[in-house]
């Protein structure tokens, strides 16, 4: 034997299953109201179907035809396929090998280990029990040698290979023994314990989760019914002084006797909703901004139906962003103000400063990019989704509806991270048949908000696919050409190291178009939520700072050269802030305002959902 072998104890025999015997009365309704509720939900998708025609499956983001160059590619080369079938091959005779000799008591390593923080196999039955190891490992070996031929695709360009490695992803992820009920050994000791009622329970899950989404599968992520705006949630207390067609304009109550001149404006993603920022009072970026002294308000995106089909872009700069900025004034009488664009709010504002500029009006005194692309040159895995071929695709559903539908968009996201997002819920809802644990984070992650079809193609072309942001004068604005280098004023760029939707190296090279403008990158752990909702409170992750200047080309250079900081990276950017502009006034209650009060916070826009 090649391996170093060591006696051992045979592997613990699990405990013994006691089963949990069934009201018969209680099955047989069980029973009965899963058959109404199946039929029912078959009739209304055959009755929907015979109205609206049976059409054949798209392919909508072109896996068939990725998937036809990737054989073709493997095929061109049939000594490597033929090498990697050996070593598939050899990998098996090896875990065949060990497992024999783990079955006869003997300590043997590993062929595969699940990659660190891979949660589908933290059971401790899929290391102690020797046929659910075996299952595992057979999984792993042929996730890990798939993955080898796909990545090592000869002739490929960059954005086919990374579609291909995507999808081949998905569809590994897809097929993990974790997802079956035979092959989970926590799903199969639950089933045998409660004589098959959590798969009972599971399909009640399924028949509700596809009644709620009329026909298509929308997989519950938390108990929604433990969360309700403003109670439990997006709780900071604030008043809504001001909206247009597009936003409601929120300002918060002050927490300090004094508080910065200057007052903050955040421009939230309308791709989500905005208390993201304001969940709990724990992790509330919003209180604990008020709570340093700052005037906060916030753009609470409405949830566009038909009618804003022709919203565009322009739009959401005029009515959004610059009718906030002439609000905020009127309000308490600053014409500049700090302004905080998160994600694609950043991206918004970014273009809102680069038309100040063009226009040489001095409205913000200081901008922060929060995991902001500027440059879309390297998108990372989103990319295989804004193609040119299904950005058409998409316009055309959004030019049937004037719309795209949230839910779409959430599927998107989801299968960034397939694994968390998708087949953990599989799993808990449908297989171990449990209610999912309420969680503030879920409950906005579900919370979705449709795209204007006007404002999500310019924005798909234009950003995505043209890359038109970065070229001066690539973008009009209102009439007016817009260049990022002009932008003048001080940026503070956030970034985190982790993030799959907005990778850190890209919004560098993002942050380095600035070029007329003083600007500090931050580097903060974990990803694109987590590292911005990460308050000093938690003590979490850490940050990067490198005060080198300007921003070297290289990013990996700004790393090897960056300091680490534990902790949270707020209270790093609030010196940056107050550095801007440290005056104190009176604080200013949004209840004696100039503008009217509408409504209390979170106002009405928030509470619209699909």
């Amino acid at each position: 034997m090649s391996e170093t072998q060591t006696p051992a104890q045979k592997p613990a025999a699990p405990p013994p299953v006691t089963p949990e015997f069934p009201n018969p009365q209680e099955m047989a309704k069980i029973y009965a109201e899963v058959a109404e509720r199946a039929a029912r939900l078959l009739g209304e998708t055959m009755r929907k179907q015979l109205k609206e025609g049976i059409h054949p499956p798209a392919d909508e983001v072109g896996i068939a035809q990725t998937y036809m160059e990737m054989m073709a590619r493997l095929l061109a080369n049939p000594y490597r396929l033929a090498q990697a079938q050996m070593n598939l091959m050899w990998d098996y005779f090896t875990l065949w090998q060990r497992s024999m000799l783990k079955l006869m008591g003997l300590k043997t390593p590993p062929v595969v280990e699940p990659e660190k923080g891979d949660r589908r196999f933290k059971d401790p039955d899929w290391e102690e029990h020797f046929l659910f190891d075996y299952i595992k490992q057979s999984y792993l070996i042929a996730a890990r040698r798939i993955h080898e031929v796909v990545s090592d695709l000869k002739g490929t360009d960059e954005r086919t290979k990374k579609r291909i490695e995507f999808f081949t992803r998905n569809f590994i992820d897809a097929l993990s023994p974790s997802n079956f009920a035979l092959t989970n050994p926590e799903v199969f000791r639950e089933t045998l314990r409660t004589q098959g009622q959590n798969l009972v329970r599971g399909l009640k899950n399924l028949l509700r989760d596809l009644e709620e989404g009329h026909g298509q599968l929308r997989i519950r992520m938390t108990d929604t019914s433990a969360f309700e705006l403003g109670k439990n949630i997006a709780t900071t207390p604030g008043k809504v002084v001001y909206q247009t067609e597009l936003m409601q304009l929120i300002q918060y109550t002050p927490t300090t006797e004094t508080v910065y001149k200057r007052p903050l404006l955040i421009v939230p993603p309308w791709i989500n909703k905005y208390y993201i920022l304001d969940l709990r009072p724990q992790n509330s970026l919003v209180k604990w901004l008020v709570d340093q002294g700052h005037t906060v308000f916030i753009l609470s995106w409405v949830n566009p139906d038909e009618h804003l089909a022709n919203a565009a872009f322009d739009d959401y700069v005029a009515k959004g962003v610059l009718a906030a900025l002439d609000a905020i004034e009127e309000q308490t009488g600053e014409r500049v103000v700090n302004a905080v664009g998160y994600c694609l709010g950043g991206t918004l504002l970014a273009t809102t400063a680069a038309y100040l500029a063009a226009k040489r009006q001095r409205r913000l005194g200081s901008t922060t990019f929060l995991t902001t692309l500027l440059d879309f040159s390297e998108p990372g895995e989103l990319g295989v989704f804004t193609t040119p071929e299904t950005v058409a695709t998409l316009e055309k559903k959004m030019q049937e509806r004037g719309y795209l539908e949230g839910s779409e968009m959430a599927t998107t996201f989801n299968m960034l991270r397939a694994n968390d997002l998708i087949w953990s819920f599989v799993v808990n809802n449908y297989l171990l048949g449990k209610e999912p644990f309420p969680f503030d984070l879920l409950y906005w992650n579900s919370d979705s908000t449709r795209m204007p079809a006007a404002m999500h193609s310019f924005y798909l072309r234009k950003m995505y696919i043209e890359n038109k942001l970065v070229e001066p004068g690539g973008i009009e604005i209102l009439g007016t050409p817009i260049d990022l280098g002009k932008i003048k004023h001080p940026c503070y760029f956030i970034s985190t190291v982790e993030d799959h939707i907005a990778p850190w190296r890209t919004t560098y090279k993002g942050a380095r178009r600035l070029t007329g403008a003083p600007v500090r990158f931050v580097l903060g752990g974990s990803g694109h939520i987590a590292g911005i909702v990460n308050p000093p409170s938690a003590n979490k992750y850490g940050y990067w700072t490198n005060p080198v200047t300007p921003l070297p080309e290289d990013p990996e250079e700004w790393l090897r050269g960056a300091e680490h900081h534990p902790g949270s990276w707020w209270p790093n950017w609030n010196e940056w802030l107050a550095a801007q502009d440290d005056t104190r006034v009176p604080a200013r209650d949004p209840a004696q305002g100039k503008l009217p009060v509408i409504e209390d916070a979170p106002g009405s826009y928030v509470k619209v959902r699909i």
